[in-house]
């Protein structure tokens, strides 16, 4: 009876090396997918804590470096709004999530109890594994490979950060959006499911008395960010196609 705690990775690792568009040495890309409570689990194997902390360094120098090249007129303190709306556990995870077959979180070794809590889609694993496989990247190919990883995966999020005014999150963002136009304040509501070891929240966005997002995640403020994210971009096309029209219009 008996038989291992720990749960391995539920797919293929070629399609994450696919997405990434790198290859990565078999031993690096587990240490990189090894959460520290399969290392526990399992002996005292090697966290993938180290790589994180190479690859945070790695992923703040690369988009540092791009909005400072991309941006000569901006202050500092703006530059670091713009790489925190970036660089950001949200946004680390939204990126994972986008990765190979299932995202990221299929590939993850992890223990038991992470597995049973839905720690494959846990916002703070998924953004500590990303930071891990770019340092493995890095460790493995260097700083222009690494760079190029990161541009293949977070260019988007860098396109929109000076669009989202520089905010720290999507409600922070949609709340200066829907300020500027004239639209109050969005309101969110959320309903939960499920046992208390194992909640699901969705929320959605009411701006105006109209709804225009919706969210789920593991905890009330992650289904929240995913619905303002929605929102968000949902209200950014509606007002640049009035704006348009209107432009049309006087034309």
């Amino acid at each position: 009876m008996g038989g291992k705690a720990s749960r391995g990775p539920t797919s293929d690792p070629e399609t994450l090396l696919d997405a990434l568009g790198v290859r990565l040495d078999a031993e690096l890309l587990v240490l990189a997918l090894t959460h520290r409570s399969y290392a526990y689990e399992n002996g005292g194997l090697p966290p993938n804590e180290r790589l994180e902390f190479l690859g945070d360094a790695v992923l703040g120098l690369v988009v540092t470096d791009h909005l400072y090249r991309t941006h000569p007129d901006l202050p500092e303190g703006q530059l670091a709004k713009l790489r925190a709306s970036v660089v950001n556990m949200h946004a680390l995870a939204g990126v994972a999530r986008g990765l190979g077959d299932g995202g990221l979180g299929a590939h993850l070794l992890l223990g038991k109890g992470e597995e049973l809590t839905g720690g494959r889609d846990k916002a703070s694993i998924l953004a500590d594994g990303m930071e891990a496989v770019i340092g493995a990247v890095y460790l493995q190919h260097g700083i222009d490979t690494a760079r190029d990883v990161v541009h293949r995966h977070f260019d988007p999020l860098l396109a929109e950060a000076p669009l989202r005014g520089a905010g720290l999150d999507w409600k922070t963002s949609l709340q200066e959006l829907t300020a500027s136009a004239g639209l109050g304040v969005p309101e969110y509501r959320v309903r939960e499911e499920g046992p208390d070891h194992r909640k699901e929240f969705t929320a959605i966005v009411v701006v105006n008395g109209q709804g225009y997002g919706n969210g789920d995640g593991r905890t009330k403020k992650e289904a929240e960010q995913k619905a303002a994210e929605a929102a968000w971009r949902e209200l950014s096309e509606k007002i640049n196609a009035e704006s348009a029209d209107a432009a049309a219009d006087n034309s």
